[in-house]
């Protein structure tokens, strides 16, 4: 019998793990710096990552994935964010895309954007959030009209990751027409087709990951891009959204390990008063610390995925999101204390992992949403209405 470890991870997936961590370590890792400086992805190394899952692995094999399990999938979210969080993102968006295209897209659909995207040859985005709307993708305010065999948009969207980079992506908007009265659609929309302003912003956390903003001024979209069925819009995108809080939550996690593990090394190395700091009290006080938060967040996490696996994540993504993104900053913070001040050297990962898990409370759900929505989910009782 397959000796399962103390988070319950399998001989399979301690075995990924390690080959993936190894991998990025190897092949992205010495990128990093570079990338960061530059403000650019290195999508060309990215390809040997579908060998691992990363390019919709948990999708079924008839669609072109490998048909992980979600624990399995938290796992490669986990080492994702250990290398860099940005990659972490990147990936995220990525499969939320093909998740939501494999879920309701035409087969003409799914040949011209979701296989190619699964092999590496396209580059996406997802654009929700406007200046306006943020948390409440209800008042989503960008408009598309029905003429003829087009829509038309109008509005503006924010906070795009990928935007700068990706040819093509989903864009959400208010939907009229002659069988739609204003309700959410998502439209698959190509720089290349359709005719929109972008422009970059700058942002504190993963800098490498192309933010954007885009104004949509009677850009014209053809009706074959409407993804799935007019009005219908706002169930897909709260299906890609718990998906995507277990990926932010297991990104953080790595994140928070990857902390823990240079502070433990750092610690041990560096001496002062004639000895090593790891031998100080308030040290392996911020060590101890690190620790329980890391190995909470982790079992929160591996926790949703196997919620998700049975298709009950009513809260638990919410949870392991709203904790573990909490948790890595501090953990973050506490690195940052130990490493004094190379902690603030920009060639040094402390700073830049803190900059990007302050980032994690916002994506996908601030840390207020998160609350009130396990709090609805604990009390029968909405907060938000």
């Amino acid at each position: 019998m397959d000796e399962i470890d103390a988070d319950g991870l399998s001989p399979e997936q301690r075995l990924l793990r390690d080959n993936v961590r190894r991998y990025l370590k190897e092949h992205l890792a010495p990128l990093v710096q570079k990338s960061e400086a530059e403000k650019r992805f290195p999508f060309e190394a990215m390809t040997g990552l579908a060998d691992f899952g990363y390019f919709g692995g948990y999708l079924p094999e008839d669609a072109g994935g490998l048909g992980l399990d979600y624990l399995t999938w938290a796992v490669l979210m986990e080492e994702a964010g250990y290398c860099w969080l940005s990659l972490r993102v990147l990936l995220s968006g990525l499969n939320i895309v093909s998740g939501i295209i494999n879920t309701c897209g035409t087969e003409v659909q799914k040949d011209r954007f979701m296989r190619p995207l699964l092999r590496n040859e396209r580059r996406t985005f997802v654009s929700i959030s406007e200046p306006g709307v943020g948390s409440n993708v209800a008042e989503i305010k960008t408009r598309a009209d029905k003429r003829g065999d087009r829509y038309v948009l109008n509005g503006s969207k924010l906070w795009i990751t990928n935007g700068m980079f990706a040819d093509f992506g989903i864009v959400v908007a208010r939907t009229f027409s002659d069988t739609c009265d204003g309700g959410l659609s998502l439209f698959l929309v190509e720089k290349a087709q359709t005719a929109f302003e972008q422009r970059p912003v700058e942002t504190m956390f993963v800098r490498s990951t192309g933010t954007a903003a885009f104004t949509f001024e009677n850009a014209e979209v053809p009706a074959a891009n409407l993804l799935g069925r007019e009005g219908e819009g706002l169930k897909q995108v709260l299906i890609g959204l718990n998906f995507g809080r277990l990926n932010v939550a297991m990104g953080a996690v790595g994140a928070a390990q990857c902390a823990l593990d240079l502070s433990i090394e750092y610690a041990r190395a560096r001496t002062q008063f004639g000895r090593p700091i790891a031998s100080f009290q308030l040290v392996q006080k911020h060590i101890v610390d690190m620790t329980m938060k890391t190995q909470a967040s982790r079992a929160l996490g591996y926790r949703a995925a196997r919620a998700m696996q049975t298709g009950q994540a009513r809260s638990e993504c919410s949870i392991a999101k709203l904790y573990a993104t909490e948790a890595a900053h501090q953990v973050a913070n506490l690195a940052l204390q130990v490493h004094g001040g190379m902690g603030y050297a920009t060639e040094y990962p402390i700073e830049r992992i803190f900059r990007d898990t302050r980032g994690g409370m916002i994506p996908e759900g601030t840390t207020e949403i998160q609350t009130l929505i396990i709090g609805r989910e604990i009390l029968g009782i909405s907060a938000l209405t």
